[in-house]
């Protein structure tokens, strides 16, 4: 189905029926072991709708080019590139001159990182989370070997799954150059406040740094009401291709001294990438945002966007309730991080007595069932909660979740605990 057609579908208010959704994802036709697959994957990447694969072909087929020459495919290659960044400016409530695309989100981390970091040496802090994956940490932990600057982690209130404030509180200091933090845990879901935290960081006269990769798929970012001064995600996260996004408020990117070629573009946000850039993959992750916008009605994209979020987000909870009640029941299970009536993700990590993550995500794909097992590299907090060893089995509702696939799989594991 098209993205017209999903569009002239959907009221003022309303979000497109989930069967018009799922209708748009070719993988979901896929059978494993004689059942439909039920993909709970997508904290570690989301499937991609027909029109995301479509407008990357079209580019690569019809318009691919380098950029700034004078022939046709080269000016579509820079309008195009253009697009991609206005989409993204969209998503995040920014300006597209604020908008730099790169390999992924960890990559455009470490450069940040490095170059924030040049102006910085020992007396310096850095403040981390013990929620975080560990791209929004081993960037800034490397500062520690390179600059000398100490890193100080908050800590996390395991019994709710959220970071302890008071431990927040106490971290930031005069000496504070930069708060890196996550929007959302990638392996518990906790959605952080990450307004508040930047408040108090700012208030010390500290750069915010704030990776949304896990928040972006299920909460419409917003960098001026957040008030950060860098933020990172992933669209393949949020139904597009394997690239990487990074916004920095305009005259942060102007200021940073950045490794480039001297004959490059030194303006915002040019000046952030190097070398010749994933054409195709941006034009995806604009496809992406459009597919998302076109879920719901409204004056703008940015509406559209906020229209659509907010209805996934009410069918997301009625999941998430769903999977903690279904799961909660079986016998040996235990669900980490916060409780349905907390701020958190569609996405529930647990353990079962007697068996490790891997075997788990075994028995679910047996019963094509798809979920991940492991750290998912938020070593810290897997550490924290004591499963280093066995790690944790995560399951995450997408857009295209269905109730009865969350059947399937709380009914898959209270198969494995009867055994």
């Amino acid at each position: 189905m098209s993205a017209a057609a999903v569009s002239g579908s959907v009221h003022a208010g309303r979000v497109a029926p989930l069967e018009q959704i799922r209708a748009r994802f070719p993988a979901l036709a896929r059978v494993h072991e004689g059942r439909p697959v039920a993909y709970f994957d997508g904290p570690g990447g989301t499937q991609v709708p027909q029109s995301v694969v479509d407008a990357m072909g079209d580019y690569l087929l019809h318009h691919n080019a380098n950029t700034d020459w004078a022939y046709p495919t080269s000016a579509e290659t820079d309008a195009l590139i253009a697009s991609a960044r206005s989409a993204l400016a969209d998503f995040l409530n920014a300006d597209a001159s604020e908008i730099a695309f790169g390999n992924n989100m960890t990559t455009l981390t470490f450069h940040r990182a490095r170059a924030l970091g040049a102006a910085w040496g020992p007396g310096d802090e850095i403040v981390i989370t013990d929620l975080d994956h560990h791209a929004n940490v081993a960037p800034w932990r490397r500062l520690e070997r390179e600059r000398g600057v100490t890193v100080k982690p908050v800590n996390v209130d395991l019994e709710r799954g959220q970071l302890d404030w008071q431990s927040l509180k106490s971290a930031l200091a005069p000496r504070t150059k930069l708060l890196a933090i996550g929007a959302a845990s990638n392996a518990i879901g906790t959605i952080n406040d990450v307004t508040r935290a930047g408040r108090l960081a700012h208030d010390v006269g500290a750069t915010v740094f704030v990776d949304a990769v896990h928040y972006a798929p299920h909460a419409l970012v917003d960098v001026r009401a957040f008030d950060c001064d860098f933020l990172a995600c992933s669209p393949y996260k949020f139904y597009g291709p394997h690239t990487g996004v990074l916004f920095g408020k305009k005259e942060r990117i102007e200021a940073l001294d950045v490794p480039r070629l001297d004959p490059a573009h030194d303006n915002a946000p040019d000046r952030l990438e190097t070398g010749t850039l994933n054409h195709e993959g941006m034009v995806g992750a604009a496809a992406a945002v459009d597919f998302l916008a076109s879920l719901a009605s409204g004056a703008t994209r940015r509406k559209r966007l906020e229209h659509a979020f907010a209805g996934l987000h009410a069918r997301a909870q009625e999941l998430v309730e769903r999977l903690w009640t279904g799961l909660s029941a079986i016998k040996g299970v235990t669900i980490c991080g916060p409780t349905p009536d907390q701020p958190r993700t569609p996405t529930v990590s647990f353990t079962m007595r007697g068996h490790d993550s891997r075997a788990i995500a075994e028995h679910l794909a047996r019963r094509a069932v798809f979920a991940s097992n492991g750290d998912f590299y938020a070593a810290t907090i897997v550490e924290l909660l004591g499963h280093a060893s066995d790690g944790l089995l995560r399951v995450g509702c997408a857009c295209y979740t269905s109730p009865e696939e969350v059947e399937r799989l709380v009914a898959a594991v209270g198969e494995l605990a009867g055994k």
